[in-house]
């Protein structure tokens, strides 16, 4: 019905009309997204139909928007750290690379925390990102642009990456579906800073956009020969999974409670499960989540099966130069001379206190591995839990420093390997969006992705922002 010249119009005049009040897209490629447009209507029009059009280039014409950690070919890719201002990447990223040969077509990259390790998407870069549906609030991180680009309308589908829940807390702010895969099965390469040593089997790359039906088939083509690990061409019978519900982590003295729209949203879920399913959904408690924050600290500074130590935060600061002092770094920052944002020069402190106790982080370990087994034989090979994303709704810019470990919510599930969908359930009373978590065993993503698919004909999915 449309031109692809036309649906990329669409969205590069959709970006200038918002971005100047949200600030997601740091850099585009209006330009060669238009010529890249017209190359997929002059393929479409030189005759006759490629029955194996599809099949060959399933995302043909799709504007996509992609995180500015990930290398896309003559953009910039410094990850909000000051001293790689210059930095434009000469390649792309595998996913990136293997997105475009499906025929999507890029618009630009979108803004991250500082070295994508806090959630609010600020640096010194770039600046701040600010919420479509309320421009005080956060778009969360480490994928906070994709987040607010995607639930402002700006772009069809987007890649995130996630090591403690930086796909899943920006869809959950912005309203949008998010999707940690099982680790292990999309590439992470091409991405600053890529996980070394034990972290590389805790950084996931995912899928984001507005309609749950749009991940599994950008998942395939972001897995490449790896999706043959996951199950997506089983089909789903919603009647038959086991579901389970938890509405908190057992009051963790480190994490906010959770606020009672989140729980009432989430009660939701369970009431129409129950009542339009014909399921029970079992409510569980198990003990170990209380200590989510402690185990993802401890598993993330662990050494891997080699030997090999995780790498220092302050050394990833320092980007091949001289590793950052925190403290001095906090000197700097308190008169502004500071080139770092405070929750990063927060993080490198944090790791030095973290060094100093390597018997209690031993035990976190082992607590960790003995929590995926009781996981993974709650779950089993037919298992969904219900979990809140996140202990509150989208907070105000800056208040993140005062609730720094709230998103052991999301993090837990980095470690623990497992696949989790963040699927929206409509706005709060103040407007922001609500959500819920869908956790499943490792493998088992259709699960997750067939009960978003669910939930958003049930509970409506993305709103647009602005509406209410």
């Amino acid at each position: 019905q449309v031109t692809c010249v036309e649906v990329v119009e669409a969205y590069v005049g959709r970006i200038k009309e918002v971005n100047p009040l949200i600030n997601a897209v740091v850099k585009d490629r209006f330009e060669e997204a238009l010529q890249e447009a017209r190359q997929v209507d002059r393929l479409l029009s030189e005759g006759p139909a490629d029955d194996h059009l599809e099949e060959k280039f399933p995302l043909l014409g799709v504007p996509i928007t992609v995180k500015e950690a990930f290398s896309l070919h003559g953009m910039p890719n410094t990850s909000g750290l000051v001293s790689r201002r210059n930095v434009v990447a000469t390649s792309d990223a595998t996913v990136v690379s293997r997105l475009k040969q499906a025929g999507a077509i890029p618009l630009g990259v979108t803004n991250c925390s500082e070295l994508c390790m806090w959630y609010e998407s600020s640096n010194r870069v770039y600046g701040r990102t600010n919420n479509p549906y309320d421009l005080q609030r956060i778009v969360g991180g480490s994928s906070g642009g994709e987040g607010g680009v995607l639930a402002a309308a700006c772009s069809v589908i987007g890649v995130g990456s996630d090591i403690g829940g930086s796909i899943r807390m920006p869809a959950f702010f912005n309203g949008v579906f998010g999707h940690k895969p099982t680790t292990g099965v999309v590439p992470n390469d091409g991405q600053f800073p890529n996980a070394q040593g034990v972290r590389t089997s805790f950084l996931c790359t995912g899928p984001m956009c507005r309609y749950a039906e749009d991940l599994e088939p950008m998942l395939r083509v972001m897995a490449g020969p790896g999706v043959n690990k996951l199950k997506l061409d089983e089909k789903v019978s919603l009647e038959k999974i086991k579901f389970y519900c938890m509405d908190h982590d057992g009051g963790s003295v480190f994490v906010w409670p959770v606020d009672k729209e989140i729980l009432q949203a989430q009660k939701k879920v369970v009431e129409h499960l129950e009542s339009e399913l014909g399921v029970q959904v079992q409510r569980v408690a198990i003990r170990k989540m209380k200590y989510s924050f402690q185990i993802w600290s401890a598993m993330m500074s662990s050494t891997d099966s080699n030997g090999q130590e995780a790498q220092l935060f302050t050394d990833l600061l320092g980007d091949h130069g001289k590793p950052v002092w925190p403290l001095w770094e906090l000197m700097k920052w308190l008169v502004g001379m500071s080139s770092h944002t405070l929750p990063a020069i927060a993080l490198g402190l944090t790791e030095k206190v973290m060094k100093l106790n390597p018997g209690g982080n031993a035990k976190l370990v082992s607590m960790g591995k003995s929590l995926k087994e009781e996981m993974e034989a709650l779950l089993g090979p037919d298992g969904v839990l219900l979990y809140p994303p996140h202990p509150t709704i989208a907070p105000r810019h800056n208040s993140p420093i005062c609730m720094p470990f709230n998103f052991a919510y999301t993090a837990i599930f980095n470690v623990l390997g497992f696949p989790v969908t963040q699927c929206p359930l409509g706005l709060s009373s103040e407007g922001l969006p609500l959500g819920i978590q869908l956790v499943a065993a490792s493998y088992n993503d259709h699960l997750t992705l067939a009960v978003a698919r669910y939930l958003e004909k049930a509970f409506g999915g993305w709103v647009v922002p602005g509406k209410v």
